[in-house]
């Protein structure tokens, strides 16, 4: 841990910036160290004499006003919070986009393996089911506008493209002509389910954290970028759907799937945009590579045509 003055590098020196700024803290003793795991901010345990609890300090990274709507972000943390699935939060930074919430004790983030239990994967329907059931979002954001914003991106920062993206576009085009017939089920969705956003208690319950991407988006995208996430089976998916809507039927299942592949087009977009913009040590041309690999994978698959007709 360490206090403020001593800062010796850049991001040190930006924390320490930030929580001088903080009015309830100034003159008192603060200790602040870096929490690690993150990929695209700077996250930060902070520890203020006197005060019971721990703090997590989020510092925007660089590029990340591109695609996160930092009043969106705050208004989603602080209804988790409200409907219990989220930590305490604190407004103090709000007005300079620095999130600061209660460091959640006590719980550990989640791994890829916890998820093979299929206690804890009903487990995480609940909160699914939860989330999805509270009241609308300030923010509508579909995968459509996530995917159209980041490929607008894309052009004008020259990025990279991979040399089948005429064609991933055009399946793109057909899937969300396809969705948007059908009509899309909006509800308040998490849409980052990186495994250590999941935090597992003792008792197995799961709060979320990082709210960053929640917006009002289609039900079932939110449990199909999971699946993806955590690498599940096709068996898996619909164990999924059936723990979360009593039944999976082939509509449900092919609406997975579709929106399986639109979510690694999302992100591997949203990689090589960071790839161009980015200060962090994360290899993001790998990830979005492999992401845009296994979004061909599904629209490749010949039962494809068939997805899109059964929604």
């Amino acid at each position: 841990m360490k206090s403020l003055g001593s800062a010796a590098t850049e991001s040190e020196r930006l924390i320490e910036a930030a929580l001088g700024a903080v009015a309830p803290w100034r003159g008192r003793g603060v200790r602040y160290r870096p929490v690690f795991g993150g990929i695209s901010n700077m996250n930060w345990r902070v520890e203020i004499e006197g005060d019971p609890m721990a703090y997590f300090v989020k510092i925007p990274g660089r590029g990340t006003e591109m695609f996160i709507d930092r009043n969106a972000a705050r208004a989603a943390s602080r209804r988790a919070e409200t409907v219990g699935l989220g930590p305490r939060t604190f407004d103090y930074l709000d007005a300079e986009g620095v999130e600061i919430a209660e460091f959640v004790e006590g719980r550990r983030p989640s791994t890829h393996r916890d998820f093979a239990d299929p206690s804890l994967r009903a487990e995480a329907m609940s909160v699914y089911r939860r989330l999805h059931s509270a009241p609308l979002l300030p923010l509508t954001k579909t995968v459509f506008d996530m995917i159209d914003e980041h490929d607008e991106q894309v052009r004008t920062l020259g990025a990279e493209i991979p040399a089948d993206h005429v064609w991933l576009q055009s399946q793109y085009r057909m899937a969300r002509a396809a969705l948007e017939a059908s009509g899309l089920d909006l509800t308040p969705c998490f849409n980052d389910p990186m495994p250590g956003n999941f935090l597992i208690g003792p008792d197995a319950s799961i709060m979320l954290i990082d709210f960053e991407y929640a917006s009002n988006n289609d039900r079932i995208y939110d449990i199909a970028i999971w699946s993806g996430e955590m690498f599940f089976t096709e068996d898996v998916d619909r164990e999924l759907l059936e723990v979360y809507f009593g039944r999976a039927d082939e509509a449900s299942f092919a609406r997975l799937m579709v929106h399986k592949a639109l979510a690694d087009i999302k992100w591997s977009t949203w990689a090589m945009v960071q790839n161009r913009i980015s200060t962090l040590d994360f290899d993001f041309y790998k990830y979005g590579a492999w992401k845009h690999m296994r979004a061909r994978s599904i629209i490749c698959d010949p039962r494809w045509p068939t997805f899109l007709r059964k929604l």
